[in-house]
């Protein structure tokens, strides 16, 4: 069997993060590793041989571990130490695992982490009744960790439902669809994110000031990451994101960069505008066109500003934090996220 350490899933952002911090790097490496054999656990131990392949199917496939890293990380400002860190880790990453279930039923979705997606290979049904156990799944692990474990939980499962419901209604009149986008966009990412970190911090006994401030990072980091998201969609393919190409067009999902489209009033744009102004989405020809002229659109651009914003906020959310490896590391990760989309 490799070593634990060969088989960590996110090597790469961890050794991003980490540099020239060489005992966290080990730190954050043989905890990944940990996660990860306590996470294949949890999935493989369903009695129903068909329930296990389902729920172990996306966290077999790949992923960057982005969640329980950001757990991790939260609990370095803490007692690394204490029980339960790891098991906070595993949570974090099965919210987002049935997360990504239920979100591949909703866009009709058919490649997640460059495979199958669960509904493309079990259908509708099976995948939100998988995802609906994930969630059950780790809320049974928060009820072993701190009592605050279970209310974080909740928070950002019902954060989480409301996001998506919201980004399936559209928004109510009189709201406008850039501060609806702000508004699903904090529930269905950003929440997940907060959460991960605020989890760790409390699971390893940090002050509460220390939570706060993670949180609020945690709020800004999501949004920015969504949005690098979206931008994603636009300007990679398959192979670099894990996920097909265009397919928040196809399905009639309003990314960022989209919106903005639809907002601007520039000379040249009015064929893009009507491309993505038609209701059900744009397929075949039309979305490979769409895309097109969305990568050429000043709206890009603009998107790329508001996710840089958005950083901003975000590290200056790090100055309360005490100094030191975690922090500087926090700070990192802004850097990986604007460079996902260069």
């Amino acid at each position: 069997m490799p070593a634990l350490t060969d088989r960590v899933r996110g090597r790469s952002i961890v050794a991003r993060l980490t540099v020239r911090e060489k005992a966290l790097e080990r730190r954050m490496l043989r905890n990944l590793g940990l996660v990860e054999d306590r996470l294949l656990a949890c999935v493989r131990e369903p009695s129903v041989p068909v329930l296990a392949d389902v729920a172990g199917h996306l966290v077999t496939a790949g992923g960057k571990r982005f969640r329980p890293l950001l757990t991790l990380l939260g609990a370095e400002f803490g007692d690394l130490g204490r029980p339960g860190v790891i098991d906070a880790a595993v949570v974090s990453e099965l919210v987002h695992t049935a997360s990504l279930h239920h979100d591949d039923v909703m866009d009709e979705a058919r490649v997640r982490h460059g495979v199958a997606s669960v509904n493309a290979c079990w259908g509708n049904t099976v995948a939100v009744r998988s995802g609906n156990w994930l969630l059950a799944k780790a809320a049974q692990l928060s009820a072993g960790l701190t009592p605050e474990a279970i209310p974080l939980q909740a928070e950002a499962s019902e954060r989480l439902v409301r996001g998506q419901v919201l980004e399936l209604t559209g928004p109510a009149r009189p709201e406008d669809r850039l501060t609806h986008y702000f508004g699903v966009v904090s529930d269905k990412s950003a929440s997940l994110i907060s959460f991960a970190l605020r989890l760790g911090a409390v699971q390893a006994g940090a002050p509460h000031g220390v939570g706060k401030a993670l949180e609020q990072y945690g709020e800004h980091l999501g949004v920015a990451f969504q949005i690098s998201d979206d931008l994603l969609d636009i300007t990679s393919s398959v192979g670099e994101s894990g996920k097909e190409q265009g397919k928040d067009l196809e399905v009639g999902v309003s990314g960022l960069p989209m919106l903005l489209a639809l907002e601007d009033v520039y000379p040249g744009d009015e064929e893009l505008r009507g491309l993505l102004g038609r209701p059900g989405g744009v397929h075949g020809e039309d979305r490979d066109r769409a895309l097109a002229l969305l990568q050429r659109s000043p709206a890009v651009d603009r998107a790329r500003a508001l996710m840089t914003e958005r950083l901003a906020r975000a590290r200056a959310s790090l100055v309360p934090l005490p100094p030191g490896a975690p922090r500087r590391a926090l700070g990192a990760l802004c850097d990986f996220v604007a460079s996902r989309t260069h």
